[in-house]
């Protein structure tokens, strides 16, 4: 009675820990917390002053005495006691107890992780999650937690392949019952794709934008392949700091200018999904072009990077329902599931 009781109160939760966005999944109430990874608090005793939407917007505008950190690079941990904190708050926020019931167990929790990560920099992640007051936490591989989350049956003998842009790290993952036969985690994604815009305002027009001016442009004219005509003549205004001078200096990007800016990103992951494909045993390879490519995560959204894709791996190329979503809602259904649960971790345990 009692442990039915406890089921009742804890609540299951699935977490993208990325390194642009943290999402968080709770059992029965779907996605709640949809916010960017960013924890701002002040350098001396590091007391946590704002998460989320709050901090971000702090981004190259704090005093002295504040820090805005992003305590996540290139999806693993680069800052221990900020993405403790930053994921203890969030659990606070979702978690709900009960005044009359003193000793209420901690939620379980299910985290993605780059499939290229180290034993180190997973145990890491587990241990943030259990220090935020998780009493189990388990880890799950983006590409497969992705796959799962995009409703592909990952344990059924036929291969499907993933690719997962997300803003730290490219997953390509070849899955076939339940586990992962071919796969390449590249620390190249959307914050390349931005740090290549801010390169290119500065070596072309001695101009020095920000990095929340380059992702608002990477997003509103941003492409990996020409747009269609009626939009070739888009553009976009940045305003920043000019080089020489010192003085505010604003400058129009064309979309074509951008698509060149960030050609060398998008290459790097055609190339590496092009060598996944080549290293596909033979037997999948059939699965492979009968189902098409998956891509989830916010980079795959790049206008024209579909189409790029399908163009040279010479088979279908979709974009899953909700992209952005995948990873999230994939670790709340092996939470629910047991034993795919065991088939898919790669760590787990109680605190």
């Amino acid at each position: 009675m009692i442990s039915k009781l406890l089921g009742l109160i804890t609540h299951d939760v699935g977490i993208d820990l990325g390194t642009a966005n943290t999402l968080i999944h709770v059992r029965g109430k779907g996605i709640v917390i949809r916010q960017p990874s960013v924890v701002a608090r002040a350098k001396k005793g590091k007391a946590v002053l704002a998460v989320g939407e709050e901090a971000k917007k702090m981004l190259g505008k704090t005093p002295a005495t504040i820090e805005a950190i992003k305590p996540l690079r290139g999806g693993v941990i680069a800052d221990f006691d900020a993405t403790a904190a930053m994921l203890k708050h969030w659990i606070k926020v979702i978690h709900t107890g009960s005044s009359w019931f003193p000793k209420i167990p901690r939620p379980r929790v299910a985290v993605g992780i780059p499939s290229g990560v180290t034993e180190v920099e997973r145990r890491a992640v587990q241990q943030a999650a259990l220090s935020a007051g998780a009493r189990e936490a388990f880890l799950v591989e983006e590409p497969m937690a992705s796959a799962i989350g995009s409703k592909i049956p990952v344990t059924e003998a036929s291969g499907h392949i993933i690719v997962d842009i997300g803003g730290g790290t490219t997953e390509i993952a070849v899955i076939s019952l339940g586990g992962i036969v071919v796969n390449k985690s590249l620390r190249v994604a959307g914050e390349e794709m931005t740090d290549s815009l801010v390169g290119f305002s500065r070596s072309k027009y001695g101009l020095i934008i920000g990095e929340n001016t380059a992702e608002e442009m990477k997003i509103k004219i941003g492409s990996a392949a020409p747009i269609d005509k009626e939009e070739k003549n888009l553009v976009f205004v940045a305003r920043g700091r000019d080089l020489e001078t010192g003085l505010p200096k604003s400058v129009k990007f064309s979309s074509n200018e951008v698509r060149e800016a960030l050609s060398q990103v998008v290459n790097q992951i055609v190339y590496a999904v092009s060598e996944t494909i080549e290293e596909t045993p033979p037997e999948l390879i059939s699965d492979l072009i009968k189902h098409g490519l998956i891509m989830t995560g916010g980079g795959s959204q790049l206008k024209g990077l579909t189409k790029l894709l399908a163009d040279q791996i010479k088979m279908p190329v979709w974009l899953a329902e909700n992209p952005m979503e995948t990873v999230v809602r994939g670790c709340a259904v092996v939470l629910e599931n047991p034993e795919l649960l065991n088939r898919v971790k790669v760590v787990g345990g109680l605190r």
